[in-house]
């Protein structure tokens, strides 16, 4: 038999995904879509009507499209369970804080939005530092410690 069929007792055993992992990777996933989708909507109309200043129109949509590269690639690396992934994913979660305030502050259907931002935001930074979250990812505590439940 090799390696890979009978494996020797110190190797490492892989431990399932956790669902709070999956969990902050699909609401990582969905920001990005969304930012995808508000991005296109602002290009085509940019392209198609009859805005102001078509040249912002078009940058503002492009901009968009490129923002959703960070929650994209983070939820595809905390599905991959990468390590690095956990940044860019608190990194979005805490720019989306600010957005949503300001959604909630607007005197139109944006208060919604601005509503649901907030949720997907929150839960997504609780899922992010919950320590199932941080083991999962290889993530050590202060001075690189691990630190064994007793």
């Amino acid at each position: 038999m090799s390696r890979e069929q009978n494996p020797t007792p110190d190797a490492p055993l892989v431990e399932p995904r956790p669902g709070r992992l999956t969990a902050a990777a699909a609401l990582a996933a969905l920001e990005g879509l969304a930012l995808v989708a508000g991005g296109v909507y602002i290009l085509v109309l940019g392209l198609t009507g009859d805005p102001d200043d078509r040249q912002q129109a078009v940058t503002g949509g492009v901009t968009l499209i490129v923002l959703a590269l960070l929650p994209l690639l983070a939820a595809r690396g905390l599905l991959l369970r990468r390590g690095w992934s956990r940044g860019p994913a608190v990194i979005t979660q805490v720019m989306a804080l600010p957005v949503a305030y300001n959604l909630l502050r607007a005197d139109s259907v944006a208060i919604p939005a601005g509503i649901v931002l907030a949720v997907v935001a929150v839960a997504a930074l609780v899922l992010l530092v919950n320590p199932a979250t941080t083991r999962a990812l290889g993530i050590r505590g202060p001075g690189g410690d691990v630190q064994e439940e007793k």
